[in-house]
């Protein structure tokens, strides 16, 4: 006869890096805007701390994984800290004037959509796991905020305008993908 696993402590290194990114996001946005989008010294300094983020949040979930320590709380506090980190990354954006508003809105409209269809689903016990387009969705996310973020030659703006735009087709798509598959499914 086993015994049952015990329950890892939410005390643990991944749910302290979940916390600590959600309680950086409002430095990362005061480095925005106090950079403007033109004081270069406050720009890279934004993007380092949007880097760091990002890398916490890859690590959080390899370390949680590797060492079993999913708990509950991760699993709620990780996406809340993806959704709020990049909602400040794209608002700031907006608010400094180096990102079309409609760009945020298309994104945080599929965001939020998804998030709430993936909760109504899991209240009637099915889970909707993240998919494979859903990792690229957020490394293309990612890539394009960071390469706003960072203070490029102006001649930049076009390239790291294609990538956001990839981004946003990535995230349309993966959206689309995840209702096509569960209206299937049903």
């Amino acid at each position: 006869m086993s015994t049952p696993a015990a329950t890892p402590s939410n005390l643990n290194l991944p749910n302290i890096l979940t916390s600590l990114r959600i309680a950086f996001i409002p430095v990362f946005v005061w480095l925005v805007l106090a950079g403007g989008g033109t004081e270069t010294g406050w720009m890279w300094a934004a993007f380092l701390v949007f880097a760091a983020l990002m890398i916490t949040d890859k690590l959080d979930g390899d370390i949680a994984r590797a060492r079993g320590l999913v708990t509950n709380f991760g699993k709620i506090a990780d996406p809340i800290a993806d959704k709020a980190l990049m909602t400040a990354a794209l608002v700031s954006l907006n608010i400094i004037g180096m990102l079309p508003v409609w760009i945020t809105v298309v994104i945080l409209v599929r965001e939020f959509g998804i998030t709430l269809w993936r909760m109504a689903l899991l209240r009637r016990g099915k889970i909707v796991p993240a998919s494979k387009g859903g990792k690229l969705k957020t490394a293309l996310q990612s890539l394009a905020v960071a390469l706003y973020l960072c203070p490029l030659p102006e001649w930049f703006g076009i390239p790291i305008f294609v990538v956001m735009l990839a981004a946003v087709v990535v995230t349309l798509w993966t959206g689309f993908a995840y209702l096509r598959d569960s209206h299937r499914e049903n």
